[in-house]
């Protein structure tokens, strides 16, 4: 054997090693999904069968919250693993700073040798100083199939997902077939891949598939314990004032319920369609146990509980969202684990970095789930802030969220409106049906919440972009 082939076979040898020693990964977001729109999570009125597989081979999050409750923002922590104020990012703030996207999870996986792939809507841009013009990081991704603002149901419309248009013509199962044929490619390289797809579904406009007209056709739904304004008459004024309350009655929340639940759930059938597809590539490729897979999604969204429709709220419907990680191989796989430890958007950085074998930058919010996927009794957050400075100003709220109480203040106080604070205790009241903050029995755990929020207003005043108006919000949401 002559030297050069000698160094050739090093070579293959040392980037198969590599390989196998840092995971592929793929990452499923969805928009504005509701924990209950899945069977893993109780809803036995859904169909969701490679989704529930996914729990069934992983761990489900059952204490999962998106740290703002609205898209553009929620991803943009997703990305960074920092809380909004620190990303600087929301529709009516402004763009991502290039100097933080550059310390993203696609960047620094992409930096260290993976194939890195996005298709959707990736629902951020970027920008190389305050208020400057935004731009989609195309060029930062090996395979690019996402899309500017909220793209489209309609795949040709997508420029970057054409040639999927004629046999997937609606975009949720085109993304699927996106994910197999990257999945397939990479999978004949010696790098580890990093996929991700950010689905529209369940987005409104409400668009489904027609293939999938059939699947709740006729179907009555199961309204949740806390349905209807009857539910929600204890949240302060403040909350009422964003369209998210007006909406109960303009999407048909109030009277046409078992109608507008079926398209919902029909959108998320076809995100479960798109899952079996990647999923089934993973198995056909041989790569399943070199291949970690993760699934969320960027808020919640409120159905006519507490008779409000949408998200953006603190509320549990809004704030908090599905989330779902599966690790093969580990131990605790394959177990049908649940783990009740609080959790956040912002974890999911941290996260891909740790199972990639990367350091994890210093200083951000975000805290790796790996901990506890090793152990789903361990705690990592001891609190979460629940932010909201978007829409109008009379609903502008931040709260804290513990595992058993969620603290929720309301600043605004012009004309008929009072600051307000609300208090829930989760353990007891996951519907949160019962404001705490005025029951005697409950005053320690005010005082202790009030600590705890007055933490994270505190945390906003040191740690807060000194950009996109986002410093003076930390006197704002200051405690009289």
């Amino acid at each position: 054997m002559n030297r050069t082939t000698f160094f050739a076979l090093l070579l293959v040898l040392f980037g198969t090693l590599a390989k196998a020693e840092r995971p592929n990964l793929v990452f499923f977001l969805t928009d504005d999904q509701s924990t209950y729109s899945l069977g893993c999570y109780g809803n036995k009125d859904v169909k969701t069968p490679h989704i529930d597989q996914l729990a069934a081979d992983g761990m489900i999050f059952d204490n999962h919250y998106d740290t703002t409750a609205i898209c553009m923002a929620s991803r943009a922590s997703i990305f960074t693993g920092l809380l909004e104020y620190r990303t600087g990012c929301n529709f009516t703030h402004g763009h991502l700073i290039e100097k933080k996207w550059k310390k993203s999870y696609p960047m620094l996986l992409r930096d260290a040798g993976y194939t890195t792939a996005i298709a959707g809507k990736i629902g951020i841009e970027i920008t190389d100083k305050p208020k400057g013009k935004g731009w989609l990081p195309e060029d930062d991704f090996d395979r690019w199939g996402a899309g500017p603002g909220q793209t489209n149901y309609d795949t040709k419309k997508n420029k970057s997902m054409l040639k999927y248009a004629e046999e997937y013509p609606h975009s949720t199962v085109s993304y699927g077939a996106f994910g197999r044929e990257f999945i397939k490619d990479s999978a004949k390289g010696d790098k580890p891949f990093c996929l991700s797809i950010s689905f529209k579904a369940p987005h409104k406009p409400a668009t489904p598939d027609p293939q999938f007209d059939e699947v709740y056709k006729g179907k009555t739904f199961i309204k949740p314990d806390n349905y209807g304004r009857e539910k929600g008459e204890h949240f302060s004024k403040q909350s009422q004032q964003g369209r998210q309350y007006t909406r109960f009655h303009e999407w048909g929340y109030a009277d046409n319920y078992d109608e507008v639940m079926a398209i919902y759930h029909q959108q998320i059938y076809a995100i479960d369609v798109a899952v079996g597809m990647v999923r089934d590539a993973i198995k056909e490729v041989g790569v399943e146990g070199d291949t970690v897979v993760i699934f969320t999604s960027d808020n919640g969204f409120l159905c006519g509980s507490h008779g409000y429709g949408s998200k953006v709220l603190p509320y549990e419907e809004a704030s908090r969202a599905p989330m779902i990680v599966y690790i093969p191989g580990h131990e605790n796989s394959g177990k049908g684990l649940r783990c009740e430890a609080l959790t956040g958007n912002v974890d999911f950085h941290p996260t891909m970095l740790e199972l990639a074998g990367l350091d994890v930058p210093k200083g951000i919010d975000g805290q790796s789930l790996v901990p506890l996927y090793d152990d789903p009794s361990a705690t990592t957050h001891e609190q979460l802030p629940l932010i909201n400075v978007w829409g109008p100003e009379q609903a502008h709220s931040l709260s804290v969220v513990t595992r058993n109480w969620k603290y929720v203040y309301w600043p605004y106080d012009e004309g008929v409106f009072e600051k307000t604070e609300e208090l829930y205790f989760l353990r007891e009241d996951p519907g949160e049906l019962e404001n705490a903050a005025k029951n005697p029995e409950h005053s320690s755990a005010l005082e202790e919440m009030r600590k705890r929020y007055d933490e994270e207003v505190k945390s906003w005043k040191d740690k807060a972009v000194p950009y996109h108006n986002y410093a003076p919000f930390g006197e704002w949401f200051e405690r009289e």
